[in-house]
């Protein structure tokens, strides 16, 4: 059985920490819009935009067209830390327990944002799960410049 492994990626922002923290925490229906080449759809399947234990189905890109189902686990204000599960989804199908942390500091005039993903792949033949830390990436550049614009 594989172990769970962890990947880690951060992206340093030219927008103040509270103000990307407020957009990937209640704003995610932002996203396609904010970048449709990678968030092609994100819409609430049980709860809420910003509640633990509410449900999102996202179809992005990543290599091909997926879709995956996700829970936000927990929210943690004051330190700026949302934690998604995914619970279904194209994503299932090579790793279990897939979760994202997203923790965002300030940092000077900006902020820094902090992705941890911890995956279990359902066998040793699977690749570790970069690509998932690529659309973030990406996804973050894409959030700067709209609020920079906004």
């Amino acid at each position: 059985m594989a172990q769970i492994a962890k990947l880690e990626v951060q992206v340093d922002i030219k927008t103040s920490a509270q103000r990307f923290y407020e957009t990937f925490r209640s704003k995610q229906n932002l996203f396609p819009r904010i970048c449709p080449d990678l968030i092609k759809d994100i819409k609430v399947i049980k709860g809420d935009w910003e509640s633990v234990g509410s449900i999102k189905q996202w179809t992005y890109v990543a290599g091909d067209s997926e879709t995956s189902k996700e829970s936000v686990e927990s929210i943690d204000d004051a330190n700026k830390t949302i934690i998604f599960r995914v619970v279904e989804g194209d994503a299932t199908n090579y790793y279990k327990n897939l979760r994202l942390k997203v923790y965002v500091t300030g940092k000077g005039g900006g902020c820094s944002v902090k992705y941890t993903l911890e995956y279990q792949k359902v066998n040793d033949n699977i690749p570790a799960p970069t690509r998932y830390l690529d659309i973030v990436t990406v996804l973050s550049k894409k959030i700067e410049a709209y609020l920079n614009n906004n």
